[in-house]
């Protein structure tokens, strides 16, 4: 058991190695933009959205920190990738949890958010996007006009199924991506 646990670990940290696919799309070559980096930041809008819309705080930040795991050995395919490809996910899984104490939770976890039937699953799916829709501002901020395009007509907020994740994809859009360094912070500053 132990020795599975740990390969599986290794292989969770090779997602930091993968560079997401919407590299092509938005022409951009940003490899600070990882899986590992996208899913830690899902799981922390999850957690928060869950708290505000009253779900399982536990259930979405399993979710969100598992969603993407599958891709250390399928890699990241966009919409039109998965159009032409078949990724057998529900193998990946399978094959990643063998042998892997406490893996029956995740595989019921992961395989409730492929099927986004529950309200835990939606709103993990809102923080997957709101990673994107955060990443897309931050690129357009920059000026880059393909990302900028992805958020013309709201379309990724449209997207969205949760209250929270609407209105924080409304202040997503108003917010300087850099906004929080500089406000004027209480108390002293540090000398």
């Amino acid at each position: 058991m132990i020795r599975r646990l740990t390969g599986f670990f290794y292989e969770i940290g090779t997602l930091r190695k993968i560079a997401r696919s919407h590299r092509q799309t938005l022409l951009t070559d940003d490899l600070s933009d990882n899986i590992a980096s996208h899913s830690f930041r899902t799981s922390a809008i999850g957690w928060f959205l869950a708290k505000a819309e009253k779900a399982d705080p536990y259930k979405v930040l399993l979710m969100c920190t598992f969603h993407d795991v599958g891709e250390s050995r399928s890699g990241d395919q966009n919409w039109i990738n998965k159009k032409y490809l078949k990724v057998f996910e529900d193998e990946i899984t399978d094959n990643q949890m063998e042998n892997v104490r406490e893996s029956g939770e995740l595989k019921t976890v992961i395989g409730e958010y492929q099927k986004r039937e529950t309200v835990e699953a939606k709103i993990a799916k809102d923080a997957d996007l709101l990673d994107q829709i955060l990443l897309l501002r931050e690129y357009a901020w920059k000026g880059n006009q393909e990302a900028a395009m992805w958020l013309v007509d709201n379309e990724q907020e449209k997207r969205l199924y949760g209250s929270t994740a609407k209105k924080l994809a409304r202040e997503i859009m108003t917010q300087n991506p850099s906004w929080w360094w500089n406000f004027e912070w209480s108390g002293e500053r540090r000398k």
